[in-house]
């Protein structure tokens, strides 16, 4: 059975994958609010809208600037954005006004941590997989994803709640945000499976020699030489029009920002590994705070961090209803998904075990890194078998037997929340 809902503490979802809040130029704007960043009294999570309103009554309002992911309010990530504005309207009593902007207006990913640096973006969505140099405890712990779940919907729920669960943890990761005086909302999000998306059929390690194939990480920088094909790195924005013009051949990618960009009309030909040999790398994304939310009244930041709950809640819906829109627009482009070629699928499997084996080895996110991954899968199966989560089918027939209206993620959400989010809240 699909689970029941329990409750609700909000009346929507929230953020998931994407967003930004900038500083506005107005007087009142974030950061320059009353009450100051660090002063102010905060409420209890989970306080009543009456205990909160009484918490706020003395604040100035502020005007954030939210720069969404979606590239659009028509595609299906701008959920997110919408239903964030709605909750934090909603839960500040309308002393936070939210503006809505599309598509990395303000700042670029490359440009994500120097924004929030200096006060052009409050909080945004990141890439820090774009940077694994500069966040080396992101790097290793989006490899050690290798191998998690990778079913349509509990895969794909499970999967994320490992990553953040072991993100939250990851006391070397935290540290290198606190580093770049960052505050992590979600220091680590998953942003879906991977799967390869190629313009010519086949799968064997045969078909792979000489392929040009873009990646968006070291691991799978590894992962693609091993196949036996040349990676090519490139922002995924790039990527329509590089399989367009056949500079590459292939991409790495996720079927939610693959149907959004429009590139399975281009590359038709779509193969997702076994559980055991997923492709590493699924959690590329990372919501973080800067400046102008340190400064934000205590109350305010807080309402912002919490927005995290049904954000979770909405990160899975978005994903799979990603995934179903995915699988629709490829069927009707006239294409295909199935499984990886035996071959393949066992290469990355051994390109897995050895990019663990030099994580472990290099001690950048501490040892037993392996274990741990596969300890925290393991647990939140168990919740998600507890609440009663099945799926109907798999990836092929996803556009047909999934129905978001049937799944309610928010008894998950709940349950990650209060195991392993509120323990990092602002007080």
């Amino acid at each position: 059975m699909k689970s029941i809902n329990s409750r609700k503490l909000v009346s929507v979802i929230a953020i998931v994958a994407a967003a930004g809040l900038v500083t506005s130029a107005c007087a009142g704007s974030a950061g320059s609010a009353g009450g100051g960043g660090e002063g102010g009294e905060g409420f209890e999570f989970g306080a009543s809208q009456e205990e909160v309103d009484a918490v706020l009554q003395e604040l100035d309002p502020v005007e954030i600037t939210y720069q969404a992911g979606a590239q659009s309010p028509n595609s299906i990530s701008a959920l997110s954005a919408e239903s964030f504005k709605n909750y934090v309207e909603e839960r500040s009593g309308g002393k936070i006004t939210v503006d809505v902007v599309w598509g990395q207006a303000i700042a670029g990913y490359a440009e994500i941590d120097d924004a929030l640096a200096d006060g052009r973006v409050d909080v945004s969505y990141a890439l820090p997989i774009y940077k694994p140099t500069e966040y080396p405890a992101f790097d290793a712990l989006a490899t050690a994803t290798a191998g998690m779940p990778n079913s349509p919907v509990l895969g794909e729920m499970v999967g994320n709640a490992a990553v953040v669960d072991m993100a939250w943890n990851s006391e070397e990761l935290l540290s290198q945000y606190e580093e770049k005086g960052i505050s992590p909302l979600t220091p680590m999000i998953s942003t879906g499976t991977y799967l390869s998306v190629c313009t010519d059929a086949g799968t064997s390690l045969e078909d792979w020699k000489g392929r040009q194939v873009r990646v968006a990480s070291v691991a799978h920088e590894q992962q693609a030489v091993n196949l036996g094909a040349s990676p090519v790195s490139m922002e995924y924005v790039e990527v329509f029009e590089a399989l367009q013009r056949g500079t590459v051949d292939c991409t790495l990618a996720q079927l939610l920002p693959s149907e959004e960009a429009g590139l399975l009309e281009v590359a038709k030909n779509v193969a997702y590994t076994s559980e055991e040999n997923s492709l590493s790398g699924r959690s590329a994304g990372a919501n973080l705070a800067g400046v102008g939310y340190q400064q934000l009244p205590l109350a305010y930041q807080q309402i912002i961090f919490d927005s995290g709950l049904d954000g979770f809640a909405a990160s899975n819906e978005v994903i799979t209803r990603g995934n179903a829109a995915g699988v629709k627009q490829l069927k009707e482009a006239g294409g295909e998904i199935g499984p990886m070629a035996d071959d393949s699928d066992q290469q990355i499997g051994d390109t897995n075990e050895e990019l663990l084996s030099a994580i472990e080895e290099s001690g950048v996110i501490g040892s037993d890194v392996a274990q741990r991954s596969a300890e925290s899968v393991e647990k939140w199966k168990q919740v998600a078998e507890e609440l009663g989560y099945t799926e109907e089918g798999g990836f092929e027939d996803l556009d047909e037997w999934f129905d978001p209206d049937e799944y309610d993620f928010q008894p998950f959400a709940e349950r990650l929340f209060d195991e392993v989010v509120l323990p990092h809240r602002p007080n």
